[in-house]
């Protein structure tokens, strides 16, 4: 498990970013959650991307205690848990969505799924609102 305080102490803004939210899992993770609406471990489980379990454990625990995401007791089964992103990691959408619009521009490979960043192309400022909204 990474040390959650273990920061760059530079005061990058950049190296700040990229200790709190900027790894492969962690981005991964608050897709899950801002655009594909998942809300659960095992939801998480199913991505694409295929995240080991100790990865997915140790990145919701990472988000959590940086304030990135809230975790709370399903009320229809009191086994699991619904993660939902806090103000802090709506305010991830507009990085989100420039992580999308350069890819965008950048992937020219056969399979690179654009449904998004049409969506983003034709309504940027309605589609960031819907992401930032509760």
């Amino acid at each position: 498990m990474r040390n959650e305080n273990k920061k760059r102490q530079t005061g990058c803004p950049v190296a700040f970013g990229l200790d709190t939210f900027g790894d492969r899992w962690s981005l991964i993770i608050i897709r899950e959650i801002m655009l594909r609406g998942k809300k659960t471990y095992s939801e998480f489980m199913e991505a694409d991307e295929k995240i080991a379990t100790n990865i997915l454990i140790d990145r919701l625990k990472h988000l959590e205690a940086e304030g990135i995401i809230n975790k709370s007791r399903d009320p229809d089964n009191r086994r699991s848990y619904i993660y939902e992103l806090t103000k802090k990691g709506r305010d991830l959408a507009p990085i989100m969505l420039e992580l999308i619009l350069w890819s965008g521009a950048h992937d020219d490979r056969p399979f690179a799924m654009r449904t998004v960043l049409k969506k983003i192309q034709d309504d940027r400022k309605g589609f960031e609102a819907s992401l930032r909204s509760e």
